[in-house]
């Protein structure tokens, strides 16, 4: 049995790794932020230990942690000094810190147990192309998620402890949809070879392959699904 925590899957990308996950025989899956999950606001510092304890109480053992919850917010500099930090900190708290924090429990309970683990981070394609300019925040924030990864790859990997990511372009969640429409779905579509947006299922598929079945070797792995959207 594979003990999984996923957090955001209460919607988008979340959600259909939860149901693409749900499908396979062998997993017990904790989800945050779901009806059926657990509630933690990663916006509150307490918020990432809090959810580690009552997923760890429920399943006993963590084997594998997925770390999908996010915001993509604008964050304007023509905002005042303090509007501007704020929005910065926000995206940086509930998309980078929170995530780190779970790695590190994550990285700590297996050297505990002597077990290994997974971990699989879904960044953006942002973290290497960048982003609007109201969204400075949110391509560092998954930049430095990227980075992360790497590093616990590199430096875990002797401990049987692994680390991937996930990099999706544009997405058809709500939140795409948004974003689409609010910035000319069409120049935006025209940008991506492929001729459309992602469905959250393909990047389902491609975050439950690297929590159960990638091959050890492409620990550090970064996984690209963007249309061709930007080729590394």
């Amino acid at each position: 049995m594979t003990n999984i925590l996923l957090t955001g899957s209460s919607r988008g990308i979340g959600a259909a790794i939860a149901d693409r996950l749900s499908a396979q025989a062998g997993i017990r899956l904790v989800g945050h932020g779901t009806a059926s999950g657990i509630a933690a606001d990663f916006a509150d510092p307490a918020g990432p230990r809090l959810l580690w304890d009552k997923a760890l109480a429920e399943l006993g053992s963590i084997d594998v942690v997925i770390n999908n919850a996010g915001i993509f917010e604008d964050n304007p500099i023509d905002r005042s000094d303090d509007e501007w930090v704020a929005g910065w900190e926000r995206t940086m708290r509930i998309n980078l810190t929170a995530s780190a924090e779970l790695c590190r429990f994550a990285v700590r309970h297996w050297q505990e147990r002597q077990s290994g683990g997974r971990i699989v981070n879904v960044a953006s394609r942002a973290a290497y192309r960048g982003d609007s300019p109201n969204h400075w925040h949110y391509a560092a924030s998954k930049a430095g998620m990227v980075a992360m990864t790497k590093s616990i790859a590199r430096g875990y990997a002797a401990q049987g402890i692994l680390a991937f990511a996930v990099c999706p372009g544009f997405t058809m969640t709500g939140m795409a949809e948004d974003y689409l429409s609010s910035r000319g779905g069409d120049k935006l579509l025209a940008d991506i070879p492929l001729g459309r947006v992602a469905d959250p299922e393909e990047v389902a598929n491609a975050a439950a392959y690297l929590a159960t079945s990638a091959p050890s070797s492409m620990t550090g792995a970064v996984i690209d699904v963007n249309g061709a959207s930007y080729v590394r």
